[in-house]
C-alpha cells in the first residue's frame, strides 16, 4: 500500500488534515503546540476503485527539549518509509530558517514532496502562499481544512499516486482457458484463507509513567511508540498489529490516567479516548509498576475495565525481584483486584523482554475463552447440578425462585440467559453460580454474566 505522511511544524493543522482525509475524528486536535506525540496510522480509502493508502499523522518537528526531540526523530523516520510527503505550514506566517532547513533535509530523502499550506481561508490570503515558493517545492496545495477549501484538490493529487484495485473477471471469460478443478482448487484455497483469520483487539491502558508504551514497543518488536519519563508523553490512543500463533492482534497503547483533579486540557480529551479504545478492545491489559506496588488509582482503571467487561490481563512492568517477592506482589494484586479475580497475572519487564512471548500466549488463551460458547444442554445440566448442591434463596415475599433453562446467547464475554419465574436473582446467587461454572470449564481472564429473564420475554 502507498505510504503518505503528514510532516511540519507544531500546530500548522496536520492532524486535522489527517481527520479530514479519514472523513471522521479520529486524531486529537487542540489549539496547544504538541498535542500529537506518537505516530497515527490509519488505512483508509480514497476512491472505490482504488487500493486503500495508509496514512501517518506525526508529532511537529521542533526542537525543544528531550521529548519533543524524540518526536521530531520519530517523525523524519516515518518520512522515510514513506512514498509521498505531504509537508504542511502554516499559511499566516513566513517561513523562517528552521522550516526552510527541516523542509530541504526532507528533498534529501528523494521522496515526492507535496507542500501544503494551511490556513488559507478566503482569496485574499492567497498571496500569502507566495512567501514560501522559497522552499524550493515542486507542487504547492493552499488549503484551509477548518473550511474544507482546497482539500478536495489535494486528495485527487494524492489519487494520482494510488493504484487501481485489480479488476475481476467472471469464470466464463476464461474459464476455458483454466481447468475446472484449479478453480475449484483456487476457491477453496481462498475461503480456508477466511477463516483462517482471527483477530483481537487488545488495549494496553494504565495510570501515568508505568510502562505502557514500553510495553508496545516490547510486544511488537519495534519502536513504535515513543518512550520519554515525561508524563503523559502518550496523548493519542496508537495501534500496531502483529501476527503471533496465527492470531492477527491489533495492540493499542492509551494515554496514562491521572487522578480526576490532575487532569489538565487535552488529557480529558486522551481519558475520553482511552474509554472509547475499550468500548471497542477485547482484551484488556491493566499494567501496573511493579516498584511502586498498587495505588488507589490502579483500582480504578480497573474500574474502567470492570465497566466495559473485557477480558483482562494484569501486568506488573519493570519487574526484577526474586520469586519470593512475586507471590507477595501477587497477593496483593489479587486483593487490590478482587473484583478481577478472574484475571491471569503476570510479571514482565519491557526493557529486558523477559515474559513478552508469555504474555502474547496468554492474550489468544484469554480470547479463546472471552469468546467461549457453551452447549445448551451441557449448560442446562451444569446449572441443575449447581441449584441441586445450594438451592436458590427465596424472593423478599417467601415465594420459591426457579430457574426453568438457561442458554448462552452471546460471546464477548460470556453471557447466559436464565429463563425463571422471577427475574430477581440474589446477587450472591449469581455469583456462586459464576463460580460454580468456572470450576466446570476454564474461564481465565474473562467476566461471566447472568441475566435472569421472564418465560417468553425477548431481549
Amino acid at each position: 500500500m502507498i505510504k503518505v505522511a503528514i510532516l511540519g511544524k507544531p500546530n500548522v493543522g496536520k492532524s486535522s488534515l489527517f481527520n479530514r482525509i479519514l472523513r471522521e475524528r479520529d486524531a486529537i486536535v487542540s489549539e496547544r503546540a504538541g498535542t500529537t506525540r506518537d505516530i497515527k496510522k490509519r488505512e483508509v480509502s480514497l476512491d472505490d476503485d482504488l487500493e486503500e493508502i495508509v496514512l501517518l499523522d506525526t508529532g511537529g518537528l521542533e526542537e525543544r527539549d528531550e521529548l519533543f526531540n524524540k518526536v521530531k526523530e520519530k517523525a523524519l523516520e516515518v518520512a522515510k518509509e514513506a512514498d509521498i510527503v505531504l509537508y504542511m505550514v502554516d499559511g499566516k506566517t513566513i517561513p523562517d530558517e528552521e522550516e526552510i532547513k527541516y523542509f530541504r533535509n526532507l528533498q534529501k530523502l528523494d521522496k515526492h514532496i507535496i507542500l501544503v499550506v494551511n490556513k488559507i481561508d478566503n482569496d485574499k490570503m492567497m498571496e500569502k502562499v507566495y512567501d514560501f515558493y522559497e522552499l524550493g517545492a515542486d507542487e504547492i496545495y493552499p488549503i484551509s481544512v477548518a473550511h474544507n477549501r482546497g482539500v478536495g484538490k489535494l486528495i485527487e493529487r494524492i489519487k494520482a499516486f494510488v493504484p487501481k484495485k485489480p479488476k475481476t473477471f467472471e469464470v466464463s471469460e476464461f474459464e476455458q482457458e483454466i481447468p475446472l478443478e484449479d478453480l475449484l482448487f483456487e476457491e477453496n484455497e481462498e475461503n480456508e484463507n477466511l477463516e483462517e483469520l482471527k483477530e483481537i483487539k487488545v488495549a494496553i491502558v494504565g495510570r501515568v509513567n508505568v510502562g505502557k508504551s514500553s510495553l508496545l514497543n516490547a510486544l511488537v518488536g519495534e519502536e513504535r511508540a515513543i518512550v520519554s519519563d515525561v508524563d503523559g508523553t502518550t496523548i493519542d490512543p496508537i495501534d500496531e498489529s502483529i501476527y503471533h500463533d496465527g492470531w492477527n492482534i491489533t495492540f493499542v497503547d492509551t494515554a496514562g490516567i491521572r487522578r480526576r483533579s490532575k487532569i489538565k486540557d487535552i488529557e480529558k480529551y486522551a481519558l475520553l479516548r482511552t474509554e472509547k479504545v475499550l468500548e471497542n478492545a477485547d482484551i484488556a491489559i491493566l499494567v501496573v509498576d511493579a516498584n511502586e506496588g498498587v495505588v488507589e488509582l490502579d483500582e480504578k482503571i480497573g474500574g474502567l475495565i470492570d465497566k466495559h467487561k473485557n477480558g483482562v490481563i494484569i501486568v506488573a512492568n519493570k519487574w526484577d525481584e526474586n520469586s519470593e517477592e512475586f507471590h507477595k506482589f501477587r497477593d496483593e494484586i489479587y486483593y487490590r483486584f478482587k473484583y478481577l479475580y478472574f484475571a491471569p497475572f503476570l510479571v514482565v519487564s519491557a526493557k529486558t523482554g523477559r515474559n513478552i512471548d508469555k504474555l502474547k500466549d496468554e492474550i489468544i488463551k484469554v480470547y479463546k475463552n472471552y469468546s467461549k460458547r457453551i452447549p445448551t444442554s451441557t449448560l442446562n445440566k451444569w446449572i441443575e447440578e449447581a441449584t441441586q448442591r445450594h438451592r436458590i434463596p427465596t424472593d423478599i415475599g417467601g415465594k420459591e425462585v426457579k430457574i426453568f433453562f438457561a442458554t448462552q446467547f452471546k460471546t464477548k464475554p460470556p453471557t447466559i440467559a436464565l429463563v425463571m419465574n422471577r427475574t430477581k436473582l440474589h446477587f450472591s446467587y449469581k455469583r456462586y453460580l459464576v463460580n460454580f461454572l468456572r470450576q466446570k470449564e476454564d474461564f481465565t481472564g474473562t467476566p461471566i454474566i447472568f441475566v435472569p429473564r421472564k418465560k417468553g420475554e425477548k431481549e
